[in-house]
């Protein structure tokens, strides 16, 4: 292992672990096995799921910007509350022909003051966590949230805020047409799998949102806060280094 990729797990408490890993016979270490697809098995309850409203013609309008008109309505868009206490509406930050996607829950205090996804402590550790595995952020990555204002008090946002915001990040995820989305936490995998998801189930299963492959991984923040998981967290991310392979082999010429 490399003077830098040993530090970098030590910063995500993962560098004991790493070396304790299980090995093949031919000495290397044990990728995670083939995917397997599970399809959404329950609905999200009627208080969380995304309301009808989230379509129409809005939604159509808003599947027809390019970048820079998608950036501006963002920005002055007041379709629900949270526009009322947030300092700036938050895109998404990232190469716009990614091949990675990664969506979180919603902005923080941190983004919400620089009007950048993920720069805070969570921020810290997932370019911690992307560097491990040879990524880094804006270089085949993009980083997108659900909803683009934070929620106040960093709540979860309420079905009416992430509706409002869904046809956002549809049009983000069609502008990019990423090879894999990995979904960073619970809401987000709910709202992009429209079904209620348990992370623990969830992980190392291969999803799919409408044709592009989706994994679902722990957020950072959550990680800070559960130390222990940090060892299933890399796990997850050499399963979705794995599965980028994967589809990099079977499909490798992109257009730009």
């Amino acid at each position: 292992m490399s003077a830098r990729r040993d530090t970098i797990l030590r910063e995500m408490g993962l560098a004991p672990l790493w070396r304790l890993r299980a090995r093949t016979r031919g000495g290397k270490s044990a990728e995670p096995a083939q995917a397997t697809v599970l399809p959404a098995a329950r609905t999200i309850p009627p208080e969380r799921a995304i309301p009808a409203a989230a379509g129409g013609e809005r939604a159509l309008r808003i599947a027809g910007m390019d970048w820079k008109e998608l950036g501006d309505t963002v920005a002055a868009c007041r379709a629900c509350a949270l526009c009322e206490k947030r300092r700036q509406a938050v895109l998404g930050v990232g190469d716009l022909h990614a091949e990675w996607l990664f969506v979180g829950e919603g902005p923080g205090a941190d983004e919400d003051e620089k009007g950048e996804p993920f720069v805070g402590q969570a921020g810290k550790l997932l370019d911690n966590m992307l560097a491990a595995i040879g990524l880094r952020r804006g270089r085949g990555v993009y980083i997108a949230n659900v909803v683009k204002c934070r929620p106040p008090g960093n709540r979860t946002p309420e079905a009416a805020e992430t509706a409002a915001c869904f046809p956002f990040l549809e049009r983000q995820i069609a502008l990019i047409a990423p090879r894999l989305i990995v979904a960073l936490g619970r809401p987000a995998a709910q709202t992009l799998l429209g079904a209620e998801v348990k992370i623990a189930a969830a992980r190392g299963r291969l999803f799919d949102f409408r044709g592009i492959p989706l994994l679902v991984h722990y957020h950072p923040a959550y990680l800070l806060r559960n130390l222990p998981d940090k060892a299933k967290a890399w796990e997850d991310l050499c399963f979705a280094r794995a599965t980028m392979r994967r589809l990099c082999e079977e499909a490798p010429a992109r257009s730009p």
